[in-house]
């Protein structure tokens, strides 16, 4: 297939002729909205399937005879291509139809995991899982690009919330999943496994998504709810310039500088707890396999009620501001970190209990701050704003592998427990002046950062 036909592919659908019939409009609507909805869930969360499937094979490699900074530096890995591919695939998200970067960045993605599995060298382990953080840069932004044209704002919050709980979702399936492949039958199967479940729901997303509602003859959904449509009009199918949409709507915003700060520092404390937890928990507490990946899944529990709160306060409760749960959760995290460090060996359930808190409390700021960072751009830079945003994310993440893995080899799970601590502190400092700046935390674009 020749360069140009394979971006043919990815081309946004054409716009169709508008339909009249309120009756079919709100038929379709009501259709579409559903079947967009589930499929991007379902999608993100064998997305996070295939991509901590490797965080639940960790003891086993440790056990074969590799270092903490070994297995640390191909989460450090992951995470650079996956940071860098999310902004890419942001600005291409934008100007591509989702249907297609989401489906087949997800069979992608489970072929490198399949590979993985077969791996037996270092080498080949970089390669494969730098790639799969590649192709995992697909999945988000074409989420962004969906919720952002078939949710209008008033209901963003809450649509966008729960479909942020398929992380977690996903999260608690890995530990089960991957702990029972590698128990049972051997640790690539932790890796296989989760591969072979991707392209199968790969190809299935190829079938249910679609573009944009215009592409389907739908009228901006903003129209379709009576609310003010988007000031730059998106009924005309055109397409802005990737020079407008990086350097006009998001570079030039001082807003999502510090809201891409700020996710740096989140996602620093997220990672590092959902990757290194099961090996504190193993090494430092003995807790088998099984237990710690219990655990594991009840930070991801917290995580998901945390996220539904978040969406639901910042819709309802801060009248669609989103900095001030982030706020509060900063100050929740500083003492929940603090707390789960001084827990002695034993207290599994208090174990268990601390883990679901700090997930509530981290995961509600993951998914205001991507939701922030694309309601303050221009509708049609909603993925390059997110995939900026995220790119910050995963360069934390990526501080969570190698370096921090380097830190407990050196300081210790002392080291471990302090750097979250002081990051959890840099959250709460970094997102502070959003609230001083008069209007910033209504989240709207209109607002003004001098």
């Amino acid at each position: 297939m020749k360069f140009s036909m394979l971006m043919d592919l990815f081309k946004p659908a054409p716009f169709a002729p508008e339909l009249t019939d309120p009756e079919e409009i709100k038929h379709q609507y009501a259709y579409w909205r559903k079947r967009i909805f589930y499929s991007i869930y379902f999608g993100y969360v064998v997305f996070y399937l295939t991509r901590k499937s490797f965080t639940f094979v960790i003891p086993h490699l440790l056990d074969l005879g590799y270092t903490m900074a070994d297995v640390g530096l191909l989460g450090t890995l992951l995470y650079i291509t996956y940071g860098a591919s999310k902004f890419v695939s942001g600005i291409f998200a934008d100007r591509a139809n989702p249907r297609y970067v989401m489906s087949i960045g997800l069979i992608l993605t489970g072929i490198t995991n399949i590979f993985f599995g077969f791996s037996s060298s270092l080498i080949l382990f970089a390669v494969f899982w730098g790639l799969n953080g590649w192709f995992q840069g697909w999945g988000w932004p074409p989420c962004t690009k969906q919720l952002t044209f078939w949710f209008s704002k008033s209901e963003r919050g809450k649509w966008w919330s729960l479909k942020s709980t398929s992380h977690n979702v996903g999260g608690a399936i890995a530990p089960l999943l991957v702990a029972y492949c590698c128990t049972l039958l051997d640790w690539r199967w932790g890796m296989i496994v989760p591969g072979c479940i991707a392209l199968v729901v790969g190809l299935c997303l190829l079938e249910r998504l679609r573009d944009v509602p215009q592409s389907l003859g739908l009228p901006p959904v903003e129209k379709f709810r009576g609310e003010p449509e988007d000031p730059a009009g998106v009924r005309d199918g055109q397409v802005l310039s990737s020079k407008d949409i990086l350097f006009k709507h998001v570079l030039n915003n001082k807003a999502v500088w510090i809201l891409s700060l700020s996710y740096f520092f989140v996602y620093v404390v997220r990672t590092g707890l959902n990757d290194w937890a099961t090996v504190y928990l193993m090494k430092q507490k003995d807790y088998t396999l099984i237990s710690a990946a219990a655990s594991v899944t009840w930070f991801e529990v917290g995580g998901f009620l945390g996220i539904l709160a978040s969406g639901w306060a910042s819709d309802y409760f801060f009248q669609g501001r989103r900095v001030p749960f982030m706020i509060f959760c900063a100050l929740g995290l500083l003492i929940a970190i603090a707390l789960f460090w001084a827990v002695p060996p034993g207290y599994v359930f208090v174990d268990m209990l601390l883990m679901w808190v700090l997930g509530f409390l981290i995961f509600g700021p993951q998914l205001l701050v991507g939701l922030a960072a694309a309601e303050f751009v221009d509708k049609k830079a909603a993925c390059t704003a997110n995939g900026f945003a995220g790119c910050f994310a995963y360069i934390g993440a990526a501080a969570t592998g190698y370096p921090l893995g380097k830190i407990i080899d050196i300081w210790h799970w002392q080291g471990f427990f302090v750097s979250l601590f002081v990051c959890s502190g840099a959250i709460f400092f970094v997102l502070l002046p959003l609230c001083w700046k008069n209007g910033i935390c209504s989240g709207r674009r209109e607002a003004k950062i001098s």
